[in-house]
């Protein structure tokens, strides 16, 4: 389980997570608390005493001894001080104050708030002591300083009830300050996720991108290194022949170019609703126009169709066929120039789509072989997996290379 993400105000921190290592600032409005805090404290200091020095002791809050009285003034004026420091040292100024709720009258307030403030910040078990201690100090207190009009009972009773409001209201602002990091802690937790969600979908998409572009400039690269081999090959070719090459080599390049000003402009863009919509993807109705652009090049290409009705195969099905046969006669020029490429399609509804490419092991052409990445059957490997298909490729025992697919192809 992740830790709990930390707010920016530190005096909200909850429990055990308050910090006490460092000097907590104060904003404007812990200010101003602190110093309402200590008015309400220093002001019950100066009632508490003045009645206990009226002449007549019936009206007097308590009794005791007079030097009680002005020690017990001392005291409290101290206690209120000292709530300047209940941010930093709550328990510590808790045990400090722990004797005065035997005797003292004017320390009381300042008693309560800090109580209050240990509930609130610091962890249950020490704040049940603290107000263990002073429920087990009420029956003494009332004993030592006890009052001159309520008896024994009522006294302790009114004091029992202030400790439990002031108990009862700290659990409930603490309880809301917890709720309030819980919510802002799962606000942030549900942003960060969701942006986790949209880099995630921006680099699947940017990988298929990626792999669309191996396909389509493999193909269009292999074509361009087949036709200038051609041309380096027969220097002595008829112009005619030569303008046709250079015309196929013109258009290849400036298609790839395209392309790659496409995928590149996708590439460093930044997803926006309402944008140009993406160029239609290829499907298996495409695959003869594939193959008559590799016929021009010279790829001497045969092919078997024995697709059922090859209008309803589903597109994601037909575009995995499509990039199939694509790598498939792009590796074939690449590898073994000049052989006889043969591209068998087949398949129904429910049997599923059947893509094979086959040609002779390499046996040399004119040119140099044609550079790849090596990546392109893994990228055909992972397309047909994700699809939920099977792949094969290698040399068979008749000696050729053979490239085959199986795609699953629903009932509609």
């Amino acid at each position: 389980m992740s830790s709990a993400v930390v707010p920016d105000h530190p005096w909200l921190l909850p429990g055990s997570l308050a910090p006490t290592s460092r000097a907590i600032r104060r904003t404007p409005r812990d200010w101003v608390v602190d110093a309402l805090a200590f008015l309400l404290a220093i002001g019950w200091v100066v009632l508490a005493f003045t009645d206990s020095v009226r002449p007549d002791p019936q009206f007097a809050l308590n009794t005791g001894p007079s030097w009680l009285n002005e020690v017990d003034l001392v005291l409290g004026a101290t206690a209120a001080a000292a709530l300047w420091l209940r941010r930093r040292w709550p328990v510590g100024l808790a045990v400090a104050t722990a004797p005065l709720v035997l005797f003292s009258v004017t320390a009381s307030v300042a008693l309560l708030i800090i109580v209050f403030t240990v509930l609130v910040h610091r962890p249950l078990p020490v704040a049940a002591a603290l107000v263990g201690w002073h429920l087990l100090s009420s029956p003494l207190y009332v004993m030592l300083r006890p009052d001159p009009v309520l008896p024994f009972w009522a006294t302790t009773v009114w004091t029992l009830l202030f400790i439990g409001a002031v108990v009862a209201w700290a659990l409930f602002v603490r309880a809301r300050r917890q709720l309030v990091l819980s919510l802002r802690d799962r606000a942030d937790r549900a942003e960060a996720e969701q942006q986790l969600r949209v880099d995630q979908a921006r680099q699947l998409e940017r990988t298929r991108i990626a792999r669309e572009m191996h396909d389509v400039l493999a193909h269009r690269i292999s074509l361009l290194s087949l036709h200038a081999g051609a041309l380096e090959f027969r220097p002595d070719a008829p112009p005619a022949e030569v303008a046709k090459a250079a015309g196929v080599i013109r258009a290849s390049a400036h298609a790839a170019l395209q392309d790659l000003r496409e995928v590149i402009g996708v590439l460093r863009a930044e997803p926006a609703a309402g944008g140009a919509p993406e160029r239609p993807q290829p499907t298996l109705g495409d695959v003869p126009a594939l193959v008559a652009e590799s016929r021009a090049a010279g790829v001497r290409v045969s092919v078997l169709d024995e697709v059922v009705d090859a209008t309803a195969v589903p597109a994601a099905v037909g575009r995995s066929a499509y990039r199939i046969v694509q790598e498939g006669l792009t590796n074939a020029r690449k590898h073994a120039p000049g052989a006889v490429v043969t591209v068998r399609l087949a398949g129904g509804p429910e049997a599923g789509l059947a893509v094979e490419i086959r040609n002779r092991w390499p046996v040399g052409g004119p040119g140099s072989p044609i550079p790849g990445t090596g990546t392109g059957l893994v990228g055909v490997a992972e397309r047909v997996t994700l699809a939920g298909g099977r792949l094969e490729h290698g040399r068979d025992a008749d000696g050729d290379f053979r490239l085959a697919a199986w795609l699953p192809w629903p009932a509609s």
